[in-house]
């Protein structure tokens, strides 16, 4: 399970063993032994492994094939499916992501949007505003000096 994971997140990310082994600090016999499940690695290198295929530990130890594998988004970053913009501009958010980050009904939501990507950010609005706050606090007056 793990060693195949190794091998097909290995491919995902276009390394060879020895660029794994490397990145590891081990020796390419042990990453060819943790694919052919010869050996196992340690909690330590399963962490810093997670950490270069940019997956949860979780990920790397369930039993996933070579398509969930090279779906898996980065870790941090969560894939809801693709929504369609009514009309008047509306989506619906996917019930997941509604759950996940827990919004419901009447909370309120900032836009962002960044020009060069295209990209739009939805954010809970407290959150954003408590963010907006702290910050707004650690400005210095005009005329403070630093």
């Amino acid at each position: 399970m793990i060693g195949m994971n190794i091998r097909v997140l290995r491919k995902k990310h276009k390394l060879s063993q020895e660029q794994l082994a490397e990145k590891v600090n081990v020796s390419r016999q042990t990453v060819a032994k943790w694919e052919n499940e010869e050996a196992f690695p340690d909690i330590y290198k399963c962490k810093i492994l997670s950490d270069i295929f940019q997956v949860t530990l979780d990920q790397m130890s369930r039993n996933m094939s070579e398509e969930e594998a090279s779906q898996l988004a980065p870790k941090g970053k969560q894939f809801f499916g693709v929504v369609k913009v009514g009309e008047r501009g509306q989506i619906v958010i996917p019930k997941q992501a509604r759950e996940m980050y827990q919004i419901q009904a009447g909370d309120k939501l900032v836009i962002l949007g960044e020009d060069a990507t295209k990209g739009i950010a939805v954010l809970k609005s407290e959150g954003f505003l408590e963010l907006a706050e702290m910050i707004r606090k650690t400005e210095p007056a005009d005329g403070d000096s630093e």
